[in-house]
């Protein structure tokens, strides 16, 4: 997929343009991206980063990467998108400034967007004011209860499986593969550390049962508490995998949330609840 920072990079041409922050590409977002593909013009998604509220000075923790969101868009059939930096400066521009400055010279001729989309300065925008700017705008009918912040919620609850219905996908969590106590292995249950991005939102502490590189993985979220840990750790325990993977991006699916991380009265009883969380693992079922 072709990956723009400027209206200018993609060209001349005509496009039917879907517009938003895409945290997650949820249901309702796969709704409007695929109404923009079924239109006929040149299908251009056109988002953001970093997230609007977070340029704006609001923590906002997302659901997805920038370079996640990318690959969920392109696997839905989309070939090219526009990422606007947003910027302060960007946060001032009116929306007709807006109209004038990026949908004209990509070639915009149909805007499709949900019914709730508002854009430009103060939130002013709509599609309503496109229309009258002489685009072809379609709304794309809002999926009823389905946001980006009702999954993050459901997320943050480690509540995977309801979250997973309204992403239409498995909550993933993903970062680089870094070195860590390496306490897994000695136990027989050798750990992927992750190192995950700061924007990044961690479902809550607990063991998952998932999957990663097409292997089924058995994930904690949590500080080790048997080994008195304070730091907030992610780490996931491919079933039957070998290989190195330091250094590597992985991204985790994590499926259904087992139990609650807790310490053990001893090491061995420690392993045995491994071993069980392993056998639930391979038992998971995955959301659709």
């Amino acid at each position: 997929m072709r990956v723009a920072t400027s209206p200018q990079e993609l060209g001349a041409g005509e496009r039917a343009v879907t517009l938003g922050t895409f945290d997650g590409v949820h249901i309702g977002h796969r709704r409007a991206i695929e109404s923009a593909l079924a239109v006929g013009p040149q299908a251009t998604v056109v988002t953001f980063d970093p997230h609007p509220r977070t340029a704006l000075g609001n923590r906002v923790e997302l659901i997805s990467t920038l370079e996640r969101r990318l690959e969920l868009i392109e696997a839905l059939g989309i070939t090219e998108t526009l990422v606007l930096p947003f910027t302060p400066d960007l946060a001032l521009v009116t929306p007709e400034e807006f109209a004038r400055s990026v949908l004209e010279p990509m070639g915009a001729r149909v805007v499709l967007a949900g019914a709730n989309f508002r854009f430009g300065r103060g939130r002013s925008g709509d599609l309503e004011l496109l229309a009258k700017l002489g685009f072809d705008t379609r709304p794309v009918p809002l999926v009823e209860g389905v946001s980006s912040s009702r999954i993050r919620q459901l997320i943050a609850a480690g509540e995977v499986d309801r979250a997973a219905k309204l992403l239409g996908r498995p909550v993933e969590v993903e970062g680089t593969v870094v070195a860590g106590d390496a306490r897994g292995g000695t136990l027989g249950f050798p750990t992927a550390n992750l190192a995950v991005p700061s924007e990044l939102l961690v479902p809550a502490f607990g063991i998952y049962a998932g999957e990663a590189l097409g292997q089924r993985a058995a994930t904690s979220i949590g500080v080790n508490p048997h080994y008195g840990g304070e730091e907030r750790r992610v780490e996931a325990f491919l079933l039957d995998y070998e290989g190195d993977l330091y250094g590597r991006r992985l991204v985790v699916e994590l499926w259904k949330r087992l139990r609650d991380e807790r310490a053990f009265v001893s090491e061995e009883e420690l392993i045995e609840q491994i071993e069980r969380d392993v056998e639930a693992t391979r038992a998971a079922v995955k959301p659709e």
